[in-house]
């Protein structure tokens, strides 16, 4: 019972260590749907507790007693499945979109790496598909590099939730984790960041080509402390698969989530697909619209086991330079106009 009611006490806690992963103020996940992992992890735990009363109750008392002795697994990068990773379902994912992984540069298996994803987009599908599955071949396209998709710390202390992420190379987006990720898990990682979080969310729409990144350097510093060279990643095409109603600055609908963003770590959209069995009609499932995740130059960072605010700011610096060209040097092969400018926020 200690252990359930971790679970629901640690999912806020966990969404705020967040911030200091990613940078100033960024409390978002990545790669889920915050809103339908929660309710998956919801749904889980009362099926869960249900067990407790039938006669299936001892199968409930057995999974309590594994989740006891397996709670800080995710820390130490989860149990990775590549039975799970390779299930054909993402292969038809990938293929409703598509979605491809574009590969610019080799990777050295003898370094670590942070990949900074942008843009989140509402969902962050293309970070999804390309880095906790196989349906885009990333492992055969790096070899020996081994990603590791970062999302809310909370998603992992919901029951059965939990062991899905980890099948998939999903691990929580919070210090320890992946301090433990570049410093005793020996060297070929790939820890993948959405840098923008929920921030980026609320501006996601069709036509815009926007990242928030200016203010954003936690993973900078966490690069510099573990000598983990920083990889800029953009994923064209992520904002287009859904529409959202854009709350001005200053409107009461950009305070409500701005709020929900401080105080519970996710800020709710209001945003729509197409319907299940029409286009023409509204609803949850994503346009089929080309998802184009382009892996950029990594950029040699050293390790600084205190870096000063001078040396976060320096390869910050390099690291917003290196995103804006790669935008700018592959734009135009997937559908952007040469005039069209990266807006960095």
């Amino acid at each position: 019972m200690k252990t359930l009611i971790a679970a629901y006490s640690g999912v806020l806690r966990g969404e705020r260590r967040a911030e200091g992963a990613r940078g100033t103020g960024s409390n978002g996940g990545p790669a889920l749907s915050r809103e339908g992992s929660r309710r998956w992890g919801v749904a889980c735990s009362v099926i869960l507790m249900y067990t407790f009363c039938t006669d299936c109750w001892l199968i409930a008392v057995l999974y309590f007693t594994w989740l006891v002795f397996d709670w800080n697994t995710p820390k130490k990068g989860g149990r990775r499945s590549q039975w799970v990773r390779n299930w054909a379902v993402w292969r038809y994912f990938r293929d409703y979109f598509p979605i491809q992984l574009v590969k610019t540069h080799n990777l050295l298996t003898t370094r670590n790496y942070i990949f900074g994803y942008h843009p989140h987009g509402i969902m962050g599908l293309g970070a999804f598909c390309n880095f906790s599955t196989e349906a885009t071949e990333v492992s055969k396209k790096f070899p020996g590099i081994r990603p590791y998709l970062a999302t809310l710390a909370g998603n992992f202390r919901m029951p059965v939730l939990r062991e899905y992420l980890m099948s998939g190379g999903i691990c929580p987006v919070n210090r320890d984790t992946i301090d433990y990720l570049l410093s005793k898990n020996g060297s070929g990682n790939a820890i993948i960041i959405v840098v923008g979080g929920a921030a980026e969310s609320l501006s996601s729409m069709p036509g815009k080509n926007a990242v928030t990144l200016r203010n954003r350097k936690g993973f900078v510093k966490l690069a510099l402390r573990h000598g983990a060279d920083l990889v800029p990643t953009y994923s064209f095409g992520e904002n287009e698969v859904y529409k959202q109603v854009i709350f001005q600055e200053g409107s009461w609908g950009r305070w409500v989530q701005k709020k929900f963003q401080k105080y519970i770590g996710f800020a709710p959209c209001i945003f729509h697909g197409r319907g299940f069995f029409s286009s023409d009609t509204w609803g949850l499932v994503p346009y089929s619209k080309p998802i184009t995740t382009v892996v950029g130059e990594p950029i040699t960072i050293p390790k600084l086991e205190h870096p000063t605010q001078q040396d976060i700011d320096l390869y910050h610096a390099m690291y917003m330079e290196a995103l804006v060209k790669l935008f700018d040097n592959h734009k135009t092969k997937f559908g952007l106009p040469e005039t069209e400018v990266l807006e960095v926020n």
